[in-house]
């Protein structure tokens, strides 16, 4: 017999060789620059992890940054701001661009500087000096000031609500010339100096003429703005029907609070628009924000608020994708998976975990898959029963009422090698940072799992959603293993295409090389 020695399993001699530590201090695998910053612009929120500080996102985005072309930089920050709706990264890797790339920076601006929120983070980004001027510089001042001149009224009203820096900060930043006298005068209101009343925007004289005398129709402003005149619940009825679906959405307990649903018709009106369709859809509403809005309702609000809510969020995920054959679904239920989806900062943390997310893409995978097998784990697996026909709210409440050990990614797939399961799909939800099942510096031990699961089918595929900003796998990309990061619904599509054969292993960060700057 040939020595078993010189003659090991080759398969496990073509599996990738180990070459970094992740935050757990286990053996890992790196993703490649590209991959790295997109990664971490789609989940990356510059707050504590579980893992680690948010200084540390910066360091990996401002290296990764470095290695990458700045035109892929460019395409990035757009990716990220228009595909993943995240909001700071978008504007790190802005300024970082406009630092590499003036020419890019400028195509860039306007489709990543899309509102007074994002003009704000920018200037505070650029202005800590951490991405290597504290100055903003002649471009960036340049494309601010033709932000502030082209704004309407309504965005510019909305973008001087909130501090640090304020929008009459900003002004008086990178002293804009106004076009017209209408803007001129509303440059000198937002910063408290004199201006022509008469030149003011009709909502700004509306408003002005409210909060002095309390009489005339409620103006038509930003409802912030309006907050701290004494409204009745009348007023704050008109307040929702005006508002932004995201606006009634993020403020149900408010109206609650002052008597909206003790009116007629309000309570109908106000569930109308949250279970509208085609509103959901164009507000771009993420699966996870539904479920914050679910999880904390005040008791005044009414059952049939709560269950548009519930509509809503079947509707959020209904593009979760239906895939031919066996799909397995391993959601991460580890410790880690505890930690607030967007990081821990005091004050302005998310209620919504890690494992809410996890539940959530468990639960719409699940709709669109009856006959899939649910494997949620820790440091093994958990015999749990979820409905198929249960809601998306209701079965990821379910997982998220269990678990929180240790993690290991290999838990799954040696129960699906011990009873000699055949799946097509295997999808991971983890934060990817495994370490209760060390390796012996070769590989990772969750490859030499999947070895065992392709001897069984070749065409299997595996598909790893990393909802963390922390930059390693424990699967290595290539043609059957997919890495893709973030918690919006964008991944449905991903996997779609990705189970189907349609694309390979790339098609996430060649979907970033598809933007047109």
């Amino acid at each position: 017999m040939a020595n078993k020695t010189v003659f090991a399993a080759t398969s496990g001699q073509r599996l990738p060789k180990t070459d970094t530590l992740n935050r757990a201090g286990a053996d890992a695998l790196a993703y490649d620059w590209p991959h790295m910053l997109t990664q971490i612009a789609m989940t990356g929120t510059f707050n504590t992890g579980f893992y680690g500080v948010g200084t540390t996102q910066v360091t990996d985005l401002l290296t990764a940054a470095d290695e990458v072309d700045p035109l892929f930089l460019a395409q990035a920050a757009i990716y990220a701001r228009q595909y993943g709706y995240m909001k700071d990264t978008p504007a790190f890797l802005l300024a970082v661009l406009s630092t590499k790339s003036p020419f890019l920076f400028h195509r860039a601006f306007g489709r990543v500087i899309d509102n007074g929120k994002m003009l704000r983070n920018f200037v505070q980004i650029m202005r800590s000096g951490i991405t290597g001027r504290k100055s903003l510089g002649t471009g960036p001042k340049r494309q601010i000031q033709r932000w502030l001149n082209t704004a309407s009224d309504w965005r510019m009203l909305n973008a001087s609500i909130g501090n640090d820096p304020s929008l009459a900060d900003v002004i008086k930043m990178v002293h804009p010339k106004p076009d017209t006298a209408e803007r001129e005068a509303l440059f000198a209101w937002i910063m408290g100096k004199p201006h022509e009343y008469t030149k003011l925007p009709s909502a700004v004289q509306s408003y002005r003429l409210f909060k002095e005398t309390g009489r005339g129709r409620l103006p038509d402003v930003p409802f912030q703005m309006l907050t701290s005149l004494p409204l009745s619940a009348t007023h704050w009825a008109k307040i929702a029907e005006r508002g932004s679906w995201q606006m009634v959405r993020m403020n149900l307990n408010t109206f609650a609070r002052n008597g909206v649903f003790g009116l007629k018709r309000s309570a109908k009106m106000i569930a109308a628009k949250i279970a509208d369709p085609d509103a959901v859809r164009k507000a771009k509403a993420m699966p996870y924000q539904l479920m914050t809005a679910a999880s904390y309702l005040d008791s005044r609000v009414p059952d049939e608020v709560r269950e548009a809510l519930v509509t809503a969020m079947e509707i959020a995920v209904s593009n979760a994708p239906e895939i031919a054959g066996q799909v397995v679904i391993c959601p991460d239920v580890s410790g880690s998976m505890e930690w607030p989806v967007t990081g821990y900062r005091q004050g302005s943390s998310t209620a919504v975990r890690c494992i809410d997310v996890a539940g959530l893409v468990m639960a719409a995978l699940l709709r669109s898959n009856r006959c899939a097998v649910v494997m949620p784990f820790d440091t093994r697996v958990h015999d749990k029963r979820f409905e198929d026909q249960g809601s998306v709210l209701a079965n990821a409440g379910r997982l998220a009422k269990f678990g929180g050990g240790g993690t290991d990614c290999t838990a799954p797939l040696r129960k699906l090698n011990a009873e000699r399961r055949v799946p097509d799909l295997v999808v991971f939800v983890s934060d990817n940072q495994s370490w209760a099942h060390m390796g012996d510096g070769r590989t990772t031990p969750m490859m030499i799992e999947w070895e065992k699961v392709k001897r069984r089918n070749p065409k299997a595929k595996l598909v790893c959603i990393d909802i963390a900003p922390y930059g390693t796998t424990q699967a290595q990309t290539r043609d059957d293993i997919l890495n893709v990061g973030g918690f919006s619904d964008l991944v449905f599509d991903v996997i779609a295409r990705f189970a189907k054969g349609q694309t390979g292993a790339e098609y996430w960060t060649r979907e970033v090389s598809k933007i047109e700057v």
